[in-house]
Parts: C-alpha cells; structure tokens; sequence
C-alpha cells in the first residue's frame, strides 16, 4: 500500500514537471543538432 502512494506520488510530482522538462529536452535537442551539423559539415566538407 505504501509503496503504491509513493510511486503515485512520484508521478504526480513527475507530470507537474512534464512541461518545463519538455521545453528543457526540446533545447536540448535544438543545441545537439546544431553541434552534431556544425560536425557534420565540417566532416563533409574536404
């Protein structure tokens, strides 16, 4: 039972928390593929 409300807990405090970690992971992202282009051109350009 306890273990139960603590994990539902949990995913109360995680949904909260869903729309600033998803803004976060979508900069994230943004930030990878500007870096991982910025490598790309630079190893296909001879």
């Amino acid at each position: 039972m306890g273990k139960s409300t603590s994990v539902s807990t949990h995913i109360t405090n995680c949904s909260r928390g869903i729309r600033n970690a998803w803004h976060f992971h979508y900069a994230l992202v943004l930030v990878f593929k500007v870096v991982c282009g910025g490598f790309g051109i630079a190893l296909l350009t001879p």
